[in-house]
């Protein structure tokens, strides 16, 4: 099994792909456009052809999975999103300093990127796109927290 998260945009989709793969050192296996769909597809209006409808990023042997969605068709779309994050976990603080860093530029910092006790390096954040993410370090077996 595999679970995949799938986020959707207004607009979006291929640049904050681009981003990511660019970020995480993935690879953009499929970006179809509204374009390119069947002519019977529902959604055909012009303002639509270059949005993706649908979108996957390889990152190793994980994926992310995006669309650009209307209010029309996703009433909530255009909301926060709210009730999820991507979640990026290693073992290299500093490649986890990097993701959290380069993910922040132009969003939003949650909680800065620093040890806590569960964690060496442990950060959260909304990007520009409006996608909230979760980046943690994988602590070693005989890492310790520092004390107070």
């Amino acid at each position: 099994m595999k679970i995949v998260t799938s986020l959707s945009f207004q607009g979006q989709c291929r640049e904050a792909f681009e981003f990511y793969a660019d970020v995480l050192g993935g690879t953009i296996t499929a970006a179809m456009p509204y374009s390119a769909a069947p002519p019977d597809m529902p959604i055909s209006d012009e303002k639509y052809k270059d949005w993706l409808m649908h979108c996957w990023l390889q990152v190793g042997d994980q994926a992310l999975m995006g669309a650009d969605m209307d209010v029309a068709w996703a009433p909530n779309v255009g909301k926060p999103k709210n009730g999820f994050d991507v979640t990026l976990h290693t073992t290299d603080k500093a490649e986890a300093k990097r993701w959290y860093d380069a993910l922040c530029d132009g969003g939003r910092p949650g909680m800065p990127f620093e040890e806590t006790f569960w964690s060496p390096g442990f950060g959260s954040l909304t990007d520009k796109f409006g996608v909230p993410w979760m980046i943690n370090t994988i602590p070693s077996a005989d890492w310790k927290p520092r004390q107070g």
